[in-house]
């Protein structure tokens, strides 16, 4: 692979490719970077294990340090900064509302809630929106809705109504959720869980098939597994599972939380099989890397068997995220973004394959995001992470030796081939 020119972006602090800068921390800035790390450990729950970076601004798809050292995003939280840092767009319409109204509760109407669920429901070419805040919010939401339906509508006998999801599933942290993970970091110690899920392989119809039955409420899946490594069913799989689920009498959900909204080059990642769900569930972009907020997206048959107190959130649907949602909308109803998707992903899949074998045993890409396989004999995904950090990319390892890359959808040409350059000199 030809090195591309090297970016160093305005301000202090250099490009990709050195991690370090001249920058300093600002004038009074009372803590470094490791002051700020070890001051955590006493005081913070253990639960996460980031990289050695504390990001004090950001812009697009750079963030900046404490002391200055200027990074290229390549993860974008994990698909919630579709849009990268503080798009002005998104940032104009939270400033505008805040000066407004924040929060009123469901408790009383609000003047931005409508226009956002009528955006969202035109987009996805559903009918109804049931605000909320979080993915697992969104997830929970749908669980319940589906079964409620199964009750009201299928007529399944009381309290038992099954759901079927797929190994390897990655949807959310609640309770209920793990006890349906076959992630072992996830679920054990947490226990006991809810009944009602049975787990068949990703990707097979014909397991699918045989774990459906009169009992069935809906199959919930994710388009593309992110979390287990950006897994890509094959051609089919999701058409199959429409088809399943219409035979079936039961709801397919899809859980586009993190393959949702522009990130696969398409607006939903269904979208690549013209496949309509019954039940969509979306989070992270939807809030534009500004506030939290999640959405289940439904036919309103489904979403129609909820009454008045049967399901609620003080914070969903708030003035506040209802106002950046629906500008998160109108970017995407524009299709700029998922065009970039689609032809910087065919960038990001060529450079990819030019590094298979020397150093990338293998990958997995749809649009702008990728899970890709380094020889082990390299090191850890968590390894080569640190390493790409110092040259100043931001990545974050998933299992074993996979790395996931998902970088806004903002990002330059010359910028994603800048961060392949560096991926292959750490390679190397």
């Amino acid at each position: 692979m030809t090195a591309p020119t090297r970016i160093v972006p305005t301000g202090t602090g250099t490009g990709p490719g050195t991690g370090t800068g001249t920058g300093t921390a600002p004038v009074g800035a009372p803590r470094s970077s490791a002051e700020l790390i070890r001051a955590e450990r006493p005081v913070l729950a253990h639960n996460y294990h980031p990289l050695p970076v504390v990001v004090a601004r950001a812009e697009g798809v750079w963030v900046e340090d404490v002391e200055g050292r200027r990074y290229l995003d390549m993860l974008a939280g994990y698909s919630a900064l579709n849009f990268g840092h503080r798009h002005p767009a998104l940032i104009e319409a939270a400033h505008r509302q805040l000066d407004q109204l924040t929060l009123t509760s469901r408790a009383f109407h609000n003047d931005q809630l409508a226009g956002f669920a009528e955006r969202l429901a035109e987009l996805t070419g559903l009918d109804m929106v049931l605000p909320m805040n979080t993915g697992a919010e969104a997830v929970e939401s749908g669980i319940k809705v589906a079964r409620k339906w199964a009750y009201d509508v299928k007529r399944v006998p009381a309290d038992q109504a099954t759901i079927v999801v797929a190994g390897g599933n990655f949807h959310g942290r609640t309770t209920t959720i793990v006890g349906f993970s076959d992630d072992d970091t996830a679920r054990v110690g947490f226990g006991p869980f809810a009944p009602g899920f049975r787990t068949v392989p990703y990707n097979d119809l014909a397991a699918l098939e045989a774990a459906v039955d009169e009992t069935t409420a809906a199959v919930l899946i994710e388009p593309i597994q992110g979390e287990a490594g950006v897994l890509i069913p094959d051609d089919g799989y999701l058409t199959g599972v429409r088809e399943l689920t219409r035979r079936a009498g039961c709801l397919f959900i899809a859980d586009e939380i993190q393959s949702g909204l522009g990130r696969t080059g398409t607006t939903l990642a269904v979208d690549h099989e013209s496949v309509v769900p019954d039940v969509l569930l979306l989070g992270k972009a939807l809030g534009g890397g500004i506030v939290p907020v999640s959405a289940v997206v439904a036919r309103r048959d489904v979403l129609g068997v909820l009454g008045p107190g049967q399901h609620g959130s003080t914070f969903g649907g708030n003035p506040l995220a209802a106002a950046v949602g629906s500008a998160v909308v109108e970017l995407l109803a524009t299709g700029e973004f998922q065009r970039r998707a689609a032809e910087l992903g065919a960038e990001l899949r060529s450079g990819l394959a030019a590094l298979t074998g020397k150093g990338v045993t293998g990958f997995r890409a749809r649009g702008l995001w990728a899970g890709v396989d380094i020889d082990p004999a390299l090191g850890t995904g968590r390894e080569i992470s640190e390493r790409l950090l110092k040259e100043g990319i931001l990545v974050k390892d998933t299992h074993g030796s996979t790395i996931r890359l998902a970088p806004p959808l903002t990002i330059t040409s010359e910028e994603l081939a800048s961060a392949l350059h560096c991926l292959e000199r750490v390679l190397a």
